[in-house]
């Protein structure tokens, strides 16, 4: 799912999904694509396996364990799964993620030669787990395409101080980004995306604004129900 309008290589194929079309029972329904939130492992398994037949994928996506940090995987010669991004060049792999808030981040060239896959939650934005990815690929950053996918929106992503100034920190104008709200702050993660990748050089950058919390019926959200689901992301090269 992405918005027509978008501009996608030749070569490239990408995918968010939502929470429906699976077999998953509440509160985890349907499409749970998580191994790891308490749901039956048969039915997260099922749900795979649909994944991979509706996007007419040839093997297995290579799932992360994520940690909110700042690794990331080249598939093509890394066998580590412990990272919060994965790369690769070969259209033997493909790279996803999984969230329920944090902001899913695709990544290619418009050569359509190599594409990568971030979870970037607030830490591993903060972090630079973004810029990270973008400086592995073989491509000045004017030749990359961004997509920021479905997250915690601006309205319902409530934060406090201490994460407002560790942005801050590492870059005073990313102040523009948070909203104070009583003695909290709502911060825009897709904005700060946005302004970190075009720091790096980045002019191609898409987004899908909607906001997981607010969209009960089509996303999973952790903030909204601590026991609950999680989509994927998912980026690859054509055979």
């Amino acid at each position: 799912m992405y918005r027509a309008d978008w501009f996608v290589p030749k070569g490239v194929k990408f995918a968010f999904t939502e929470r429906t079309g699976g077999v998953s029972q509440p509160p985890f329904d349907s499409l749970n694509l998580g191994t790891h939130v308490g749901d039956q492992l048969p039915l997260v398994l099922q749900n795979r396996q649909f994944l991979l037949q509706q996007l007419s994928l040839s093997s297995e996506p290579a799932w992360l364990e994520q940690v909110h940090g700042t690794e990331v995987v080249d598939l093509d010669i890394d066998s580590n799964r412990t990272a919060d991004a994965s790369l690769c060049r070969t259209t033997n792999h493909t790279c996803v993620i999984m969230t329920a808030d944090c902001l899913p981040v695709l990544i290619c060239d418009k050569s359509a030669t190599q594409v990568a896959a971030v979870h970037a939650g607030w830490r591993g934005l903060c972090d630079g787990i973004i810029e990270k990815v973008i400086a592995q690929f073989d491509a000045s950053p004017n030749e990359l395409c961004v997509y920021l996918g479905p997250c915690i929106g601006v309205n319902a992503f409530e934060v406090g101080d201490e994460v407002r100034q560790r942005f801050i920190d590492k870059h005073q104008q990313t102040e523009s980004f948070f909203i104070p709200r009583a003695d909290k702050y709502l911060a825009d993660l897709q904005g700060i995306a946005r302004y970190r990748a075009q720091l790096m050089g980045v002019n191609n950058i898409y987004n899908l604004p909607h906001c997981t919390f607010e969209l009960k019926d089509r996303y999973f959200s952790y903030r909204r129900e601590p026991v609950t689901g999680r989509m994927a992301s998912l980026i690859w090269l054509e055979k």
